[in-house]
């Protein structure tokens, strides 16, 4: 079945601040042919690999502060934009988004990559769903570096999620720019013309739409079975280093949510704790990315 989608213009994505990273496009990833996944991958491609994956309403220009970081340390940084976000093509379909069509085509990515050696580097949806990767490829990840995310297992969230959840329903067209500074104070306007650029208009913006919708607040919902088995993959068969911070003024996956994952994952010590932080806490990326290095002797 063919999936009706459109694409933003490259014009959206030119000069933008402390970017300078050459797109790269994949559009025939088993099951997703005709769609084109954009992806950053910078660095030597015999180095270990940081996956940079992330959330909503984001995409990879969320990393820029931390990419230079992991560059200059010798290592190889690819960080994919999910369908519907960044330079990816966006099906237009609310109904075309689902958990797995979107775990699916980043496994089909993953294994397109024929990456190794990874530090899975997530926040956000880019836990939600790169949290239920590592499972399927135990020999692939060695590290993991996750900040303000969660599993959904078919739990309430608590009401700083249902707020968002119900903000994106009654408000289907909202700005996403707008939303990056309301969340993210320190952004100038260069950079929240960035998180703009992939949307021109509503239309481009099923995938924003939709994310929300798909967390698993309830047990009956599309892929708690898939996070059960990723919990509890964590929790007793990860053997690889982790690295944690947490943005302590984000409403929606703060403190007590990354405490809940800290005891979850398998020897994940002490959290880094970025005091002014929020939800999109890569925004404070520079000193995470340093101090994840150290900690992982790389």
């Amino acid at each position: 079945m063919t999936i009706e989608a459109i694409r933003t213009p490259e014009e959206r994505f030119a000069n933008l601040k402390d970017w300078s990273y050459a797109p790269h496009y994949v559009d025939d990833l088993p099951g997703y042919e005709g769609l084109r996944m954009h992806y950053v991958d910078e660095g030597p491609t015999d180095a270990p690999v940081f996956l940079c994956l992330h959330g909503e309403p984001s995409w990879a220009y969320l990393y820029r502060k931390m990419i230079p970081v992991f560059l200059d340390a010798g290592y190889r940084v690819v960080a994919p934009d999910f369908f519907g976000f960044g330079r990816s093509d966006k099906p237009v379909n609310d109904e075309d988004y689902t958990f797995h069509f979107h775990r699916n085509s980043l496994k089909a990515f993953f294994e397109y990559m024929d990456l190794k050696d990874v530090c899975l580097v997530c926040q956000d949806w880019g836990g939600l769903l790169g949290l239920s990767i590592p499972m399927d490829y135990p020999d692939r990840f060695t590290r993991l570096l996750v900040m303000n995310t969660g599993l959904g297992i078919g739990r309430d969230p608590g009401p700083g999620f249902m707020a968002w959840r119900d903000f994106v329903a009654t408000n289907p067209e909202f700005h996403v720019g707008d939303l990056m500074k309301r969340a993210t104070p320190i952004l100038d306007e260069d950079e929240i013309a960035a998180y703009q650029a992939p949307f021109p208009d509503p239309t481009y913006m099923a995938g924003a739409r939709r994310f929300p919708m798909l967390v698993q607040i309830s047990p009956d919902m599309e892929g708690v079975d898939t996070n059960m088995a990723a919990a509890k993959f964590w929790n007793a068969d990860w053997s690889g280093e982790s690295f944690m911070a947490i943005g302590m003024q984000d409403p929606v996956l703060g403190p007590p949510a990354m405490r809940a994952l800290q005891k979850l994952i398998k020897g994940c010590p002490e959290p880094m704790e970025i005091a002014e932080g929020g939800h999109f806490v890569q925004e404070w990326g520079e000193p995470i990315a340093k101090a994840a290095l150290e900690k992982f002797g790389l």
